[in-house]
């Protein structure tokens, strides 16, 4: 499970947290306390649903497959916000739900994680990957899997699973954190190209010239999508394994493969976000006669 990796990382007083925590205290402080109180109270509470239209070529015409993605949790304690959110999943009508890791934060509330997936319910079920802070926390691997399964979730650790979603063949693939090449390969060469093949992968910049046309949409989060933002500039900071990646939708490898990056729900370092709203991604996959699509796989 790379401890000999994790164990070199410092909980939870990481550098790449100082830096962000610093940029984001001067950033708030220079903006003031009207806009501070939109940062830190009014955007980190209300999650905007992020809607994906997908065409795929191995769906007939007529059938659609939706999915929700959740990332970046960073549970704490659970309130009305997350009761509103696994709510606002619950309504979207979608035939699974992905998470893409980051459950947990300093206070390692894993009893909390579990009380907010037991509100998630979807007809073909719930599915994860492990993030950065599970391993930070120590709380990573078949203790997870174990807990996240009494929750009703099934955590995928360089595994894949198999659905039938409304007829369809769907293979859902979970790669570990830090998405490293001899797992993705070990991985990629269990995927039956004829099935509909989704990746979840916590982080968005991993070896993407080893992945081959058997892919159709890789789901990620990990960045926050920078969390605090000004329009029309980079983020103040993103963390390892970020790469270039930020938010929404990118073409990755030599196949141009999708690949697509939510916000998260959470927040990391400072409990703020600012021109950066949680989000809650809902994929709808359909066959090509459906309308244009965002990109087409």
């Amino acid at each position: 499970m790379h401890h000999d990796e994790m164990n070199s990382e410092n909980l939870p007083d990481l550098p790449e947290r100082r830096i962000f925590l610093g940029r984001s205290v001067g950033f708030l402080t220079l903006l003031g306390s009207g806009v501070g109180v939109r940062g830190l109270w009014y955007e980190p509470r209300h999650a905007v649903v992020e809607e994906q239209l997908i065409v795929s070529p191995k769906l007939p015409a007529g059938v659609e497959v939706r999915l929700g993605q959740l990332s970046d949790l960073h549970i704490q304690t659970v309130n009305r916000y997350h009761r509103e959110v696994a709510a606002q999943v619950n309504a979207l009508g979608v035939d699974a739900v992905l998470l893409t890791g980051d459950y947990l934060e300093e206070k390692r509330n894993l009893a909390g994680v579990v009380r907010f997936l037991q509100l998630l319910h979807a007809p073909q079920g719930v599915y994860g990957v492990q993030g950065n802070w599970e391993y930070w926390s120590r709380l990573e691997g078949e203790n997870l899997r174990q807990r996240f399964a009494a929750a009703g979730v099934t955590l995928l650790i360089n595994e894949r699973i198999d659905l039938a979603v409304t007829g369809i063949p769907l293979s859902l693939a979970g790669l570990d954190y830090p998405s490293l090449a001899d797992s993705l390969k070990r991985l990629q060469a269990q995927i039956d190209p004829q099935r509909l093949n989704l990746l979840l992968s916590h982080v968005p910049a991993f070896d993407h010239h080893l992945l081959d046309k058997r892919w159709d949409l890789i789901l990620c989060g990990h960045t926050h999508g920078g969390q605090v933002r000004l329009p029309a500039l980079p983020p103040l900071h993103l963390p390892m394994y970020s790469g270039d990646f930020v938010a929404g939708n990118y073409r990755v490898g030599a196949h141009a493969t999708p690949l697509y990056v939510n916000r998260g729900i959470g927040t990391s370092g400072l409990p703020v976000r600012f021109f950066c709203p949680p989000e809650i991604t809902l994929i709808r996959l359909v066959g090509a006669d459906a309308e244009r699509s965002k990109f087409a796989v």
